[in-house]
Protein backbone atom coordinates (compact mmCIF):
# COMPACT_ATOMS: atom_id res chain seq x y z
CA UNK A 1 0.00 0.00 0.00
CA UNK A 2 2.75 2.47 0.99
CA UNK A 3 4.82 1.41 -2.01
CA UNK A 4 1.81 2.03 -4.29
CA UNK A 5 1.32 5.52 -2.86
CA UNK A 6 4.99 6.37 -3.39
CA UNK A 7 4.82 5.11 -6.97
CA UNK A 8 1.71 7.20 -7.65
CA UNK A 9 3.37 10.30 -6.19
CA UNK A 10 6.56 9.76 -8.18
CA UNK A 11 4.50 9.20 -11.34
CA UNK A 12 2.80 12.56 -10.79
CA UNK A 13 6.10 14.34 -10.16
CA UNK A 14 7.58 12.91 -13.37
CA UNK A 15 5.56 15.55 -15.21
CA UNK A 16 7.71 18.23 -13.54
CA UNK A 17 11.44 18.63 -14.15
CA UNK A 18 12.30 20.51 -10.95
CA UNK A 19 11.37 18.71 -7.73
CA UNK A 20 12.78 18.63 -4.21
CA UNK A 21 14.14 15.17 -4.98
CA UNK A 22 16.14 16.48 -7.95
CA UNK A 23 17.40 19.41 -5.87
CA UNK A 24 18.54 16.98 -3.15
CA UNK A 25 20.44 14.95 -5.74
CA UNK A 26 22.15 18.06 -7.13
CA UNK A 27 23.29 19.28 -3.70
CA UNK A 28 24.47 15.86 -2.48
CA UNK A 29 26.37 15.45 -5.75
CA UNK A 30 28.19 18.71 -5.00
CA UNK A 31 29.13 17.82 -1.45
CA UNK A 32 30.33 14.26 -2.02
CA UNK A 33 32.71 15.59 -4.72
CA UNK A 34 34.02 18.55 -2.70
CA UNK A 35 37.37 16.89 -1.97
CA UNK A 36 37.44 14.67 -5.06
CA UNK A 37 39.21 17.24 -7.23
CA UNK A 38 41.74 18.46 -4.68
CA UNK A 39 44.43 15.87 -5.34
CA UNK A 40 45.22 17.30 -8.80
CA UNK A 41 46.08 20.64 -7.20
CA UNK A 42 47.77 19.32 -4.06
CA UNK A 43 49.94 16.72 -5.79
CA UNK A 44 52.72 19.30 -6.16
CA UNK A 45 52.71 19.76 -2.35
CA UNK A 46 52.91 16.00 -1.81
CA UNK A 47 55.69 15.64 -4.38
CA UNK A 48 57.86 18.13 -2.48
CA UNK A 49 56.96 16.94 1.04
CA UNK A 50 57.49 13.22 0.35
CA UNK A 51 60.05 13.55 -2.51
CA UNK A 52 57.98 11.48 -4.94
CA UNK A 53 59.07 10.17 -8.36
CA UNK A 54 56.87 10.22 -11.47
CA UNK A 55 56.00 6.54 -11.00
CA UNK A 56 55.06 7.13 -7.33
CA UNK A 57 52.87 10.06 -8.39
CA UNK A 58 51.18 7.79 -10.91
CA UNK A 59 50.62 5.16 -8.23
CA UNK A 60 48.95 7.70 -5.92
CA UNK A 61 46.31 8.14 -8.61
CA UNK A 62 46.21 4.56 -9.90
CA UNK A 63 45.98 2.57 -6.66
CA UNK A 64 42.81 4.28 -5.33
CA UNK A 65 41.20 3.77 -8.73
CA UNK A 66 41.83 0.03 -8.53
CA UNK A 67 39.32 -0.29 -5.70
CA UNK A 68 36.67 1.47 -7.74
CA UNK A 69 37.20 -1.03 -10.57
CA UNK A 70 36.66 -3.96 -8.21
CA UNK A 71 33.55 -2.46 -6.61
CA UNK A 72 31.80 -1.00 -9.69
CA UNK A 73 29.61 -3.97 -10.63
CA UNK A 74 28.66 -5.02 -7.07
CA UNK A 75 27.63 -1.44 -6.30
CA UNK A 76 25.60 -1.24 -9.50
CA UNK A 77 23.72 -4.37 -8.45
CA UNK A 78 23.19 -2.91 -4.97
CA UNK A 79 21.75 0.25 -6.52
CA UNK A 80 19.04 -1.72 -8.31
CA UNK A 81 18.48 -4.04 -5.35
CA UNK A 82 18.43 -1.70 -2.35
CA UNK A 83 17.51 1.69 -3.80
CA UNK A 84 19.14 5.07 -4.16
CA UNK A 85 18.70 6.51 -0.67
CA UNK A 86 20.74 3.82 1.06
CA UNK A 87 23.53 4.03 -1.51
CA UNK A 88 23.64 7.84 -1.34
CA UNK A 89 23.84 7.63 2.48
CA UNK A 90 26.73 5.18 2.17
CA UNK A 91 28.52 7.46 -0.29
CA UNK A 92 28.27 10.43 2.08
CA UNK A 93 29.72 8.39 4.95
CA UNK A 94 32.53 7.11 2.71
CA UNK A 95 33.40 10.61 1.45
CA UNK A 96 33.56 12.02 4.98
CA UNK A 97 35.70 9.13 6.24
CA UNK A 98 38.15 9.32 3.33
CA UNK A 99 38.48 13.08 3.71
CA UNK A 100 39.14 12.67 7.44
CA UNK A 101 41.92 10.15 6.78
CA UNK A 102 43.50 12.41 4.13
CA UNK A 103 43.42 15.26 6.64
CA UNK A 104 45.53 13.26 9.12
CA UNK A 105 48.00 11.93 6.50
CA UNK A 106 51.41 11.02 7.93
CA UNK A 107 52.72 8.84 5.07
CA UNK A 108 51.95 8.38 1.35
CA UNK A 109 50.17 5.01 2.00
CA UNK A 110 47.85 6.74 4.47
CA UNK A 111 47.07 9.42 1.90
CA UNK A 112 46.39 6.71 -0.69
CA UNK A 113 43.94 5.07 1.74
CA UNK A 114 42.08 8.36 2.09
CA UNK A 115 41.99 8.78 -1.69
CA UNK A 116 40.74 5.21 -2.09
CA UNK A 117 37.67 6.05 -0.01
CA UNK A 118 37.19 9.45 -1.67
CA UNK A 119 37.33 7.82 -5.12
CA UNK A 120 35.06 4.99 -4.01
CA UNK A 121 32.46 7.62 -3.13
CA UNK A 122 31.80 8.26 -6.81
CA UNK A 123 31.44 4.55 -7.53
CA UNK A 124 28.85 4.22 -4.77
CA UNK A 125 26.98 7.41 -5.60
CA UNK A 126 26.79 7.58 -9.38
CA UNK A 127 24.81 4.43 -10.32
CA UNK A 128 22.22 5.15 -7.63
CA UNK A 129 21.98 8.89 -8.27
CA UNK A 130 21.89 8.77 -12.06
CA UNK A 131 19.40 5.90 -12.28
CA UNK A 132 17.21 7.55 -9.62
CA UNK A 133 17.28 10.86 -11.50
CA UNK A 134 16.42 9.12 -14.78
CA UNK A 135 13.42 7.49 -13.11
CA UNK A 136 11.91 10.63 -11.59
CA UNK A 137 11.59 12.54 -14.88
CA UNK A 138 10.04 11.93 -18.28
CA UNK A 139 12.37 10.47 -20.97
CA UNK A 140 12.18 13.75 -22.93
CA UNK A 141 13.53 15.59 -19.86
CA UNK A 142 16.34 13.19 -19.01
CA UNK A 143 19.15 15.10 -20.71
CA UNK A 144 17.97 18.27 -18.93
CA UNK A 145 17.77 16.55 -15.52
CA UNK A 146 21.17 14.91 -16.07
CA UNK A 147 22.55 18.32 -16.96
CA UNK A 148 21.43 19.72 -13.61
CA UNK A 149 22.71 16.66 -11.74
CA UNK A 150 26.10 16.96 -13.42
CA UNK A 151 26.15 20.68 -12.64
CA UNK A 152 26.05 19.75 -8.98
CA UNK A 153 28.99 17.40 -9.40
CA UNK A 154 31.11 19.87 -11.33
CA UNK A 155 30.38 22.53 -8.72
CA UNK A 156 31.63 20.09 -6.08
CA UNK A 157 34.84 19.56 -8.01
CA UNK A 158 35.16 23.35 -8.27
CA UNK A 159 34.76 24.31 -4.64
CA UNK A 160 37.49 21.89 -3.52
CA UNK A 161 40.34 23.48 -5.55
CA UNK A 162 38.95 26.97 -4.93
CA UNK A 163 38.95 26.29 -1.20
CA UNK A 164 42.66 25.45 -1.51
CA UNK A 165 43.31 28.86 -3.05
CA UNK A 166 41.28 30.63 -0.35
CA UNK A 167 42.32 28.65 2.72
CA UNK A 168 46.00 28.15 1.85
CA UNK A 169 46.53 31.40 -0.03
CA UNK A 170 44.76 33.80 2.32
CA UNK A 171 44.12 32.05 5.64
CA UNK A 172 47.46 30.20 5.96
CA UNK A 173 45.91 26.72 6.16
CA UNK A 174 48.13 23.69 5.55
CA UNK A 175 46.96 21.19 2.93
CA UNK A 176 45.88 18.67 5.58
CA UNK A 177 43.74 21.31 7.28
CA UNK A 178 41.92 21.97 4.01
CA UNK A 179 40.78 18.34 3.96
CA UNK A 180 39.66 18.54 7.60
CA UNK A 181 37.72 21.73 6.85
CA UNK A 182 35.44 19.75 4.54
CA UNK A 183 34.61 16.79 6.82
CA UNK A 184 31.62 18.28 8.70
CA UNK A 185 30.29 19.96 5.55
CA UNK A 186 30.24 16.68 3.65
CA UNK A 187 28.61 14.90 6.59
CA UNK A 188 25.85 17.53 6.59
CA UNK A 189 24.70 16.24 3.19
CA UNK A 190 22.97 13.39 5.02
CA UNK A 191 20.28 15.90 6.08
CA UNK A 192 19.01 15.92 2.48
CA UNK A 193 18.21 12.21 2.36
CA UNK A 194 14.69 12.83 3.65
CA UNK A 195 13.87 14.53 0.33
CA UNK A 196 14.45 11.32 -1.62
CA UNK A 197 11.26 9.29 -2.04
CA UNK A 198 12.91 5.93 -2.23
CA UNK A 199 12.05 2.36 -1.35
CA UNK A 200 13.75 -1.00 -1.05
CA UNK A 201 14.06 -2.50 -4.50
CA UNK A 202 13.89 0.85 -6.30
CA UNK A 203 15.15 -0.92 -9.37
CA UNK A 204 11.89 -2.90 -9.57
CA UNK A 205 9.96 -0.84 -12.12
CA UNK A 206 6.29 -0.77 -12.95
CA UNK A 207 4.59 0.87 -15.90
CA UNK A 208 4.12 4.08 -13.96
CA UNK A 209 7.86 4.57 -13.50
CA UNK A 210 9.42 2.89 -16.49
CA UNK A 211 9.39 6.11 -18.46
CA UNK A 212 7.49 4.81 -21.44
CA UNK A 213 8.80 4.36 -24.93
CA UNK A 214 10.68 1.45 -26.41
CA UNK A 215 12.88 -0.26 -23.84
CA UNK A 216 16.21 -1.93 -24.54
CA UNK A 217 15.70 -5.72 -24.24
CA UNK A 218 19.16 -6.59 -22.89
CA UNK A 219 21.88 -4.86 -20.91
CA UNK A 220 24.54 -6.44 -23.13
CA UNK A 221 23.88 -5.07 -26.61
CA UNK A 222 26.10 -4.02 -29.51
CA UNK A 223 25.61 -0.27 -29.28
CA UNK A 224 26.11 -0.15 -25.51
CA UNK A 225 29.35 -2.12 -25.81
CA UNK A 226 30.72 0.18 -28.52
CA UNK A 227 29.58 3.19 -26.50
CA UNK A 228 31.55 1.85 -23.52
CA UNK A 229 34.62 1.32 -25.72
CA UNK A 230 34.45 4.88 -27.07
CA UNK A 231 34.07 6.22 -23.53
CA UNK A 232 37.03 4.11 -22.42
CA UNK A 233 39.32 5.58 -25.07
CA UNK A 234 38.31 9.14 -24.15
CA UNK A 235 38.58 8.42 -20.42
CA UNK A 236 42.08 7.00 -20.95
CA UNK A 237 43.08 10.30 -22.53
CA UNK A 238 41.64 12.34 -19.65
CA UNK A 239 43.26 10.12 -17.03
CA UNK A 240 46.66 10.57 -18.67
CA UNK A 241 46.34 14.33 -18.32
CA UNK A 242 44.77 14.56 -14.88
CA UNK A 243 47.83 13.47 -12.93
CA UNK A 244 50.59 15.28 -14.81
CA UNK A 245 49.08 18.54 -16.01
CA UNK A 246 49.72 20.17 -12.62
CA UNK A 247 53.30 18.90 -12.61
CA UNK A 248 53.83 20.24 -16.14
CA UNK A 249 52.40 23.67 -15.35
CA UNK A 250 54.22 23.90 -12.01
CA UNK A 251 57.65 22.57 -13.05
CA UNK A 252 57.87 23.55 -16.71
CA UNK A 253 55.77 26.69 -16.96
CA UNK A 254 56.39 27.96 -13.42
CA UNK A 255 52.79 28.26 -12.25
CA UNK A 256 51.98 28.63 -8.54
CA UNK A 257 49.75 26.29 -6.54
CA UNK A 258 47.25 29.14 -6.20
CA UNK A 259 47.09 29.54 -10.00
CA UNK A 260 46.48 25.82 -10.39
CA UNK A 261 43.69 25.99 -7.84
CA UNK A 262 42.05 28.88 -9.71
CA UNK A 263 42.21 27.04 -13.05
CA UNK A 264 40.86 23.75 -11.75
CA UNK A 265 38.24 25.46 -9.63
CA UNK A 266 37.09 27.82 -12.36
CA UNK A 267 36.96 24.92 -14.80
CA UNK A 268 34.48 23.13 -12.62
CA UNK A 269 32.46 26.27 -11.82
CA UNK A 270 31.78 26.54 -15.54
CA UNK A 271 29.78 23.34 -15.19
CA UNK A 272 27.09 25.29 -13.35
CA UNK A 273 26.27 26.87 -16.71
CA UNK A 274 27.62 24.36 -19.22
CA UNK A 275 25.98 21.22 -17.90
CA UNK A 276 22.36 22.50 -17.72
CA UNK A 277 22.73 24.40 -21.03
CA UNK A 278 24.22 21.31 -22.65
CA UNK A 279 21.33 19.22 -21.35
CA UNK A 280 18.77 21.55 -22.93
CA UNK A 281 20.66 21.70 -26.25
CA UNK A 282 20.98 17.90 -26.30
CA UNK A 283 17.21 17.69 -25.93
CA UNK A 284 16.85 19.77 -29.12
CA UNK A 285 19.76 18.55 -31.25
CA UNK A 286 19.83 14.92 -30.13
CA UNK A 287 21.95 13.34 -27.41
CA UNK A 288 24.57 11.71 -29.64
CA UNK A 289 24.88 14.59 -32.09
CA UNK A 290 25.35 17.12 -29.32
CA UNK A 291 27.90 14.94 -27.50
CA UNK A 292 30.00 14.60 -30.69
CA UNK A 293 29.90 18.32 -31.48
CA UNK A 294 30.78 19.54 -27.99
CA UNK A 295 33.50 16.93 -27.40
CA UNK A 296 35.15 17.69 -30.76
CA UNK A 297 35.20 21.42 -30.09
CA UNK A 298 36.64 20.78 -26.65
CA UNK A 299 39.45 18.63 -28.03
CA UNK A 300 40.47 21.36 -30.47
CA UNK A 301 40.62 24.02 -27.75
CA UNK A 302 42.55 21.59 -25.52
CA UNK A 303 45.41 20.88 -27.93
CA UNK A 304 45.67 24.54 -28.95
CA UNK A 305 46.31 25.54 -25.33
CA UNK A 306 49.64 23.70 -25.28
CA UNK A 307 50.96 25.77 -28.17
CA UNK A 308 50.54 29.05 -26.29
CA UNK A 309 53.12 30.65 -24.00
CA UNK A 310 50.96 33.10 -22.09
CA UNK A 311 49.43 31.98 -18.77
CA UNK A 312 46.16 33.80 -19.38
CA UNK A 313 45.80 32.39 -22.92
CA UNK A 314 46.55 28.84 -21.76
CA UNK A 315 44.03 29.14 -18.94
CA UNK A 316 41.38 30.62 -21.25
CA UNK A 317 41.75 27.83 -23.82
CA UNK A 318 41.86 25.12 -21.17
CA UNK A 319 38.74 26.49 -19.51
CA UNK A 320 36.98 26.58 -22.88
CA UNK A 321 37.92 22.93 -23.32
CA UNK A 322 36.46 22.14 -19.90
CA UNK A 323 33.30 24.10 -20.78
CA UNK A 324 32.82 22.03 -23.94
CA UNK A 325 33.42 18.80 -22.03
CA UNK A 326 30.73 19.72 -19.54
CA UNK A 327 28.33 20.70 -22.31
CA UNK A 328 28.32 17.00 -23.24
CA UNK A 329 27.61 15.60 -19.77
CA UNK A 330 23.82 15.62 -19.90
CA UNK A 331 23.88 14.06 -23.36
CA UNK A 332 26.24 11.22 -22.43
CA UNK A 333 24.25 10.41 -19.28
CA UNK A 334 21.02 10.38 -21.28
CA UNK A 335 22.69 8.07 -23.83
CA UNK A 336 23.46 5.61 -21.05
CA UNK A 337 19.83 5.52 -19.91
CA UNK A 338 18.72 5.13 -23.55
CA UNK A 339 21.06 2.19 -24.22
CA UNK A 340 20.20 0.18 -21.05
CA UNK A 341 17.00 -1.56 -19.88
CA UNK A 342 14.92 0.45 -17.40
CA UNK A 343 14.91 -2.42 -14.87
CA UNK A 344 18.72 -2.56 -14.86
CA UNK A 345 19.46 1.14 -15.13
CA UNK A 346 21.53 1.20 -11.93
CA UNK A 347 23.75 -1.57 -13.26
CA UNK A 348 23.83 0.17 -16.64
CA UNK A 349 25.16 3.38 -15.12
CA UNK A 350 27.65 1.40 -13.01
CA UNK A 351 28.99 -0.30 -16.14
CA UNK A 352 29.11 3.05 -17.95
CA UNK A 353 31.51 4.34 -15.27
CA UNK A 354 33.65 1.19 -15.44
CA UNK A 355 35.80 2.41 -18.41
CA UNK A 356 36.70 5.51 -16.41
CA UNK A 357 37.65 3.39 -13.40
CA UNK A 358 39.72 0.99 -15.50
CA UNK A 359 41.57 3.69 -17.39
CA UNK A 360 42.26 5.67 -14.22
CA UNK A 361 44.34 2.70 -13.07
CA UNK A 362 46.33 2.17 -16.26
CA UNK A 363 46.54 5.66 -17.80
CA UNK A 364 48.52 7.41 -15.01
CA UNK A 365 51.15 4.64 -15.07
CA UNK A 366 51.32 4.78 -18.87
CA UNK A 367 51.66 8.57 -18.69
CA UNK A 368 54.41 8.21 -16.07
CA UNK A 369 56.40 5.95 -18.41
CA UNK A 370 55.92 8.42 -21.27
CA UNK A 371 57.15 11.22 -19.00
CA UNK A 372 60.23 9.25 -17.92
CA UNK A 373 61.24 8.33 -21.48
CA UNK A 374 60.03 11.26 -23.59
CA UNK A 375 59.14 14.09 -21.19
CA UNK A 376 55.85 15.59 -20.12
CA UNK A 377 54.72 17.30 -23.34
CA UNK A 378 54.14 14.09 -25.39
CA UNK A 379 51.54 13.02 -22.78
CA UNK A 380 49.24 15.80 -23.94
CA UNK A 381 49.73 15.09 -27.64
CA UNK A 382 48.88 11.41 -27.14
CA UNK A 383 45.83 12.27 -25.06
CA UNK A 384 44.51 14.44 -27.92
CA UNK A 385 44.91 11.58 -30.41
CA UNK A 386 43.09 9.15 -28.12
CA UNK A 387 40.28 11.68 -27.59
CA UNK A 388 39.68 12.06 -31.34
CA UNK A 389 39.62 8.28 -31.78
CA UNK A 390 37.03 7.93 -29.01
CA UNK A 391 34.82 10.65 -30.50
CA UNK A 392 35.05 8.99 -33.92
CA UNK A 393 33.90 5.66 -32.45
CA UNK A 394 30.88 7.35 -30.85
CA UNK A 395 29.91 9.19 -34.04
CA UNK A 396 30.35 6.44 -36.61
CA UNK A 397 29.67 3.21 -34.70
CA UNK A 398 27.03 3.86 -32.01
CA UNK A 399 23.38 3.78 -33.11
CA UNK A 400 20.72 5.13 -30.77
CA UNK A 401 17.55 4.14 -32.59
Amino acid sequence: MIRRQIIDQMSTEKNRLFTTALLAMVITHSLIHATGGMNSTLIVELKEEFTLTNIEIGLITAVPSLLTVIMTLPLGWMSDRYGARRLVALSIATAATGTLIAGFTATPPMYILGLMLINLTSTIYHPAAFSYTARIVQPKDRSKAMGWLNAGGTFGFAIGPLSITLLMGYLAFQWRQVYLFWVPIIAAASLLLSQMRDMKGAGIEDKGLSGGGKDVPSLINRDFIIYLASSGVRDFALSMVGTFLSIYLFDVRGWSVASLGVMYGAGSVLGLVASPVGGYLAGRVGDKNWAVVSLTLGALFYITAFYTVDVVMFMALYLTFRFCEMLSMGATAALTSKLTPSRQMGMGFAISFLPSSLTSVAAPLFAAMVADYFGLFPIFLLSFVFTIIGIGMLHFLVKTG
